[in-house]
């Protein structure tokens, strides 16, 4: 992207009564007053530049470079840091932020960098980029909102509508970005998957509808309504390529929506398919469980972000596109060289985690289900999109909040409140042994871990975040996935031809999958780290020979995978496959063998669609389940910064920072992409409300810590557990 050619603007003044606080950590997202200032900044650039009519999509913050947050002091640069290049970085931290634009009336687009100064209250343009035809910032709210407001004001979509008995009050839409259209080049577009909905609060989604009008972002014009084919026979007619016209193209009659209700709202929601005009009956056998925590929280929180639990300590920020960003995480080691109870060590683990992109590919092959693979990180944003969790709902227990802040259109800052989620929960058995010789004593340890979450709602489906952290060391990642299947409609007599569920009559779940890309960026006690390879090897010798006689004999061998081509890796199930990150330099002092952290998944399917799909090219993170290259600043997704409408991923995406896989990773400062996931071929039992499906991530310590880390937890016996039966016996004692 060539720089537009402008002078700097002249430092603008705070908003009045809007005083810009200077952050306590550099890595706090922009609050309410620095989102306005930087648009306030920006506004008279526009207008001299003569941009009449503008939209904000995105202010955030651009991070300083992680060498000069470690050398102001913000992290720990660790054991094996090279504290002379640690020196060298140390440099003021400026506070910067990114804003993207679009032009509403000619559609192009700009990404500027806008620096604030709180001594001063003002800030100044620092850059500004115009970006190359074509490349489209991500959708906004108020996009995807106007989309029903547009579709119900045009004449062809009225009629679309009514030819099926559809008013357009009962006219519902969900905006989707479109992937790409070769008819509509240049253009900002969205598709619109419509639904009616008769009766407000009903579920919209048991009452698809059978065609997709494609509107103008930037105008709200409805350029064109597409008609899906529809089977015969079992058989797509024709080609499955995007129409040229309308409705002529299907080749098939109207067909009018499923008009049976499947609500799962409780006062509106029927007792089954068996028993329609029956009311649901809520259970009453639910018996109250509280969670009491009578002395208060145990973790702290200093300034905006700040957290300390049971040795670890870390800064938990918001960010619009990604959501949830885990940065700094260290852990207070007792048992560490040079540390005791008294002085621990402060060793860092990993300076910033998140969910960097996801993509959900459908597998249906009929246009314009093809086009349905939305990337809800990168062309939606999981922040702008999280919701306000409610006490006693979304978390139990003693919670504290933090909430969200998002720009919008007019550059207005918009506060999400309780956005994020602080909480601990029970965690079960965290250790236990019986010594089973009489006289033997028993010890049980109950765990605790300190939870981080979100939710997002990304059109019908519902993203549960849930980041622990345990005290044995172990960092978990939940992805909870709930919500509304994306449904379509059912002729009769027509099947879903094996790319889907009838979930209920003329209903079609298609199946798809949902692919996320965690970024890791590990500092394990250092900078320097490789990423380690481990398979399990059956002995090679048959059963009865000398070196396997009894024929059990199996090894785990490992090796460092030494380059970027080498650091694109598939799971293997027959060979157990796994990564650890390690620091080479830093042995454990039993075992001998490099600390680390070992990556645990539960869940890593591969990419269905093909190579050369649509989706393959737009997404190939997702054709490999680990990435690793040498770190970079400026790279951080994997798909690209600019991902909707793309034709394939961009220059600033993984395959290009992979490159002919020659750069080395092997002790060198290192990120990895992991792809995990789940592939999703929907059961009745999801209709009409999905029941949680979790994809589960572990981030394990193998040889960092001499040994158990968890021995001093103490044992508790809570004292508000009671026999089940406890006041309603007959008083008879139980063991006479």
């Amino acid at each position: 992207m060539a720089p537009t050619a402008t002078a700097p603007a002249a430092p603008a003044p705070a908003p009045a009564g809007k005083k810009i606080a200077a952050p306590q950590h550099p890595l706090d997202p922009p609050s309410q007053a620095e989102i306005a200032l930087a648009a306030d900044t920006m506004r008279p650039w526009l207008l001299k530049t003569g941009i009449k009519a503008f939209k904000f999509v995105n202010i955030y913050l651009q991070e300083p470079s992680k060498a000069s947050v470690i050398a102001a002091g913000f992290f720990p640069a660790g054991a094996t840091a090279d504290s002379a290049a640690v020196s060298a970085a140390a440099a003021p931290i400026e506070r910067l932020v990114n804003v993207h634009i679009i032009d509403a009336i000619t559609g192009e687009g700009y990404e500027s960098v806008v620096r604030l100064d709180a001594a001063s209250d003002k800030a100044e343009i620092r850059s500004v980029e115009k970006l190359p035809e074509g490349v489209q910032p991500a959708l906004t709210i108020e996009e995807l909102c106007m989309a029903e407001e547009a579709i119900r004001k045009d004449p062809r979509v009225i009629k679309a509508a009514a030819d099926v008995g559809i008013t357009p009050e009962q006219l519902y839409a969900d905006g989707w970005s479109i992937g790409w259209d070769q008819r509509f080049p240049g253009k900002r577009i969205q598709q619109c998957l419509t639904f009616a909905r008769f009766n407000k609060d009903e579920n919209l989604y048991a009452h698809p509808l059978d065609f997709a009008p494609i509107i103008d972002n930037n105008t709200g014009e409805v350029l064109a309504i597409d008609f899906p084919p529809h089977r015969k026979n079992g058989k797509l007619p024709g080609s499955t390529a995007p129409p040229t016209a309308g409705f002529e193209c299907s080749e098939r009659a109207r067909i009018p929506p499923p008009l049976e209700k499947h609500d799962y709202l409780p006062e509106l929601a029927n007792a089954g398919p068996f028993n329609k005009d029956e009311k649901i009956t809520m259970r009453t056998d639910i018996k109250p469980l509280h969670v009491e925590q009578p002395e208060g929280v145990s973790f702290k929180r200093t300034g905006t972000g700040l957290i300390e639990w049971q040795k670890w300590k870390m800064h938990i920020g918001f960010h619009p596109r990604e959501g949830l960003v885990l940065s700094t995480i260290s852990y207070n080691d007792t048992e560490a060289p040079g540390a005791s109870a008294a002085a621990p060590k402060e060793r860092p683990l990993f300076y910033r985690i998140s969910l960097a992109e996801m993509v959900v590919p459908y597998a249906e092959p009929g246009y314009p289900h093809y086009k349905k693979f939305a990337f809800d990180v990168g062309e939606y944003g999981l922040g702008y999109l999280s919701n306000s969790l409610s006490l006693g709902c979304d978390c139990l227990g003693s919670i504290e909040y933090m909430d969200g802040i998002v720009a919008r259109h007019d550059g207005t800052a918009e506060v999400i409140p309780n956005a994020i989620c602080l909480h601990e929960e029970d965690a079960g058995l965290l250790w236990k042994h019986t010594d089973y010789r009489v006289g033997g004593r028993a010890h049980n340890v109950r765990g605790r871990k300190f939870v981080i979450s979100m939710v997002c709602t990304v059109a019908n489906y519902e993203y549960g975040i849930y980041f622990s952290f345990h005290q044995d060391g172990n960092i978990e990642l939940e992805i909870k996935l709930s919500g509304i299947l994306n449904l379509y409609m059912l002729d009769q007599g027509e099947t879903p031809a094996g790319h889907g569920t009838e979930v209920a009559p003329r209903i079609n779940a298609h199946y798809h999958q949902h692919l996320f890309s965690l970024r890791v960026d590990p500092h394990i006690d250092g900078p320097l780290n490789s990423i380690m390879e481990t398979k399990i090897e059956p002995s090679p010798y048959a059963a009865g020979s000398e070196e396997n006689y009894a024929g059990n004999a199996f090894t785990a061998p490992t090796r460092i995978l030494a380059t970027a081509g080498e650091g694109v890796r598939d799971a293997c199930a027959d060979e157990e496959r796994s990564w650890t990150f390690v620091n080479e330099n830093l042995k454990h002092y039993s075992s001998g063998k490099p600390i680390g952290y070992k990556i645990v998944c539960d869940k890593q399917p591969r990419l269905h669609a093909k190579p050369d799909s649509f989706t393959g090219l737009r997404a190939p993170f997702a054709q490999h389940h680990i990435w690793t290259v040498p770190y970079n600043d400026a790279h951080r997704y994997p798909a690209g910064l600019h991902v909707p409408q793309t034709l394939k991923a961009p220059e600033d995406s993984i395959v290009n920072w992979v490159g002919d896989g020659k750069a080395s990773i092997q002790n060198k400062d290192i990120v990895s992409y992991i792809t995990l996931g789940t592939t999703h071929i929907p059961r009745p039992e999801d209709f009409p409300i999905m029941p949680a499906e979790t994809v589960r991530l572990h981030l394990k310590p193998i040889g960092f810590f001499a040994r158990n880390p968890a021995l001093d937890v103490p044992a508790t016996a809570d004292k508000k557990s009671v026999p089940a039966q406890a006041g309603t016996s007959s008083g008879a004692a139980c063991c006479a």
